[in-house]
């Protein structure tokens, strides 16, 4: 199953993203039982996470791709901006620049790539345990 979803350069588009995701996977959970409760959470997060990266940094729309199969989530984000993220450390006092160590804590596999004619993809591989 797959989706693809254009959301706007706004700040209020990371909690769209969520509720179009949370949607998507619920209704993939009902065809194929495979996405338990704690990974829809966990998917709702780097959704969250990245849509809120492009719309932030990549200062543009942004599209979200989700591919679900019987073992992983695949999470898509493609932003005008060819300017890859950056993943910072934690501190104590930071109040931002953690979510894509978050990301990177959640997925089996992350990457960002190039894309023709300007911009780039973020992907992130969620692992589905049975």
């Amino acid at each position: 199953m797959r989706v693809e979803y254009l959301l706007l350069d706004e700040a209020a588009s990371a909690r769209r993203a969520r509720g179009l995701a949370s949607k998507f996977l619920a209704c993939s959970r009902l065809r194929m039982a495979q996405v338990e409760a704690e990974q829809i959470d966990d998917v709702k997060l780097v959704v969250s996470e990245l849509v809120a990266n492009a719309t932030r940094h990549g200062r543009s729309a942004c599209r979200l791709r989700l591919r679900v199969s019987e073992e992983r989530v695949t999470v898509e984000v493609y932003d005008e901006s060819p300017l890859p993220p950056r993943v910072r450390p934690f501190t104590a006092d930071g109040e931002s620049g953690r979510g894509l160590a978050m990301v990177r804590c959640l997925t089996q596999h992350l990457d960002v790539t190039s894309v023709t004619g300007g911009g780039k993809r973020v992907r992130a591989v969620l692992a589905l345990s049975n």
